[in-house]
């Protein structure tokens, strides 16, 4: 028996060595033991390389701010453990954790000694609590973040009235495939027959299997740039994005993301269409204030946020080339004023050569690059192709390099933190100890 919540975020780690396993025969097994919560409780499933938790967020906050009761279940977590199951913007209390991991622990202790489905991972056990948990709240309804791919993701057996693909770009090539198709093809895993699928901006030779996936199975699919279209404007001064939305049902005008970045509009773009679908599914009307409240009210850390106005310091967990693009993009655009400093950190499964070229593109921008304390972060002695430039900065370690950065900083300077989520979310805890992140709301 676990008693405090320390405890119970101890024994869920405890189940981190079994890895990452794809398949759903474990967490099938699980949930049977629980009768089956993923059979009652309504969800929103949502796939992606990039976005998908912003696009949670937006969809989030837009159905509260309509008045629904919204669970998510998301990962990974930057300010605490609990925010990866949360309902209505509040995360998951540690005496509720507490309770689901003692109903937990001996029925997966039950399953180990059964060798076809024994050593059930840390996801797969989140998945099953969240759901649990989503159902003794009596949520509205739950939106529900895959954690890798989709097809065999664990989070793969909910029964869901709704599903989202973000974007497909290459990342975990190494267990979803080596072309934009084959990734494609995981990520269209998650579609279910007659169940609706709104898409984002993807590539057509990606769009064309998650299409050929909705035709065999019956499933309306709403395509980015054909069934709506979001036109970017301009950035909004105080932070954020303009964008104008339009669809069958009409057009929006001078809407504003919380987000910075110019794909922010399409994230949010997302998840209004998915909003109109959800409505039109549960015979809701559609609220314009709720979409315009809950796209501004968004607040998604370390996805270009903003922890210091004076040095300005930016967070950004862009973790594959795919988001360091969008990354690289927005600083190019928007920040052409500023001296640049980026402090980088990557995990070794990435193309972290391919994402220092990427950041080499700022013209303004002068590269540290270190490491951290993670299993899988890379280690300094590497041969990264980027090295040699001038522009480019071995730091031993992080924190040191976070100080002489700070140090040397005027208002005409930007310090962008940027790489691995992990390491993100470390200099992060450390700017709060030390008094640095000063949010403007």
């Amino acid at each position: 028996m676990v008693k405090t919540g320390k405890e119970a975020i101890a024994w869920i780690h405890s189940r981190l060595p079994f890895g990452s396993r794809p398949g759903l025969d474990r967490v099938e097994a699980l949930l049977a033991l629980v009768d089956h919560p993923e059979e009652q409780v309504p969800t929103i499933h949502i796939a992606g390389t990039n976005g998908k938790g912003s696009t949670v967020s937006y969809l989030a906050a837009i159905l509260e701010d309509a008045g629904l009761t919204v669970g998510t279940f998301t990962s990974p977590f930057i300010e605490s453990f609990n925010e990866r199951i949360a309902i209505d913007g509040q995360h998951i209390a540690d005496e509720d954790l507490v309770t689901l991991v003692n109903k937990y622990q001996p029925l997966v202790d039950q399953l180990d000694e059964k060798p076809d489905v024994a050593g059930i991972t840390e996801f797969e056990t989140l998945t099953a609590m969240a759901l649990d948990y989503f159902l003794e709240k009596k949520v509205d309804v739950a939106i529900i973040e895959v954690g890798l791919g989709g097809l065999l993701d664990s989070t793969n057996v909910v029964k869901p009235l709704l599903c989202g693909i973000t974007t497909i770009g290459m990342d975990h090539m190494d267990i979803l495939g080596d072309t934009l198709e084959e990734i494609a093809f995981q990520k269209a895993g998650i579609i279910k027959p007659g169940v609706p699928v709104v898409t984002g901006n993807i590539p057509s030779n990606a769009i064309a299997i998650i299409q050929q996936e909705a035709d065999k199975k019956g499933a309306p699919m709403y395509r980015f740039n054909q069934d709506y279209r979001v036109l970017y404007k301009h950035p909004d001064p105080q932070w954020g994005e303009v964008f104008e939305f339009l669809n069958d049902q009409g057009k929006l005008v001078n809407l504003k993301t919380s987000l910075l970045g110019r794909h922010q509009p399409e994230n949010a773009g997302l998840a209004i269409q998915m909003y109109h679908c959800y409505c039109q599914i549960k015979g809701l009307p559609i609220s314009l204030m709720s979409i315009r409240n809950g796209l501004r009210n968004v607040r998604w850390p370390a996805r270009m946020e903003r922890v210091s106005q004076e040095p300005l310091i930016i967070l950004d967990g862009a973790h594959n080339p795919h988001a360091m693009g969008r990354l690289v993009e927005t600083m190019k655009n928007e920040f052409k004023e500023y001296r640049i400093h980026v402090l980088f950190s990557a995990l070794s499964t990435k193309n972290v050569d391919g994402m220092l070229a990427q950041l080499l593109e700022i013209p303004n921008a002068r590269l540290y690059v270190t490491t951290f304390d993670y299993p899988k972060a890379i280690k300094l002695d590497d041969n990264y192709e980027n090295t040699s430039d001038k522009r480019v900065t071995i730091v031993s370690m992080w924190q040191f390099g976070l100080g002489e950065i700070l140090e040397k900083m005027t208002n005409e300077d930007l310090l962008l933190i940027t790489g691995s989520l992990y390491f993100v979310s470390d200099v992060r805890s450390l700017l709060l100890e030390m008094g640095g992140l000063a949010y403007d709301d």
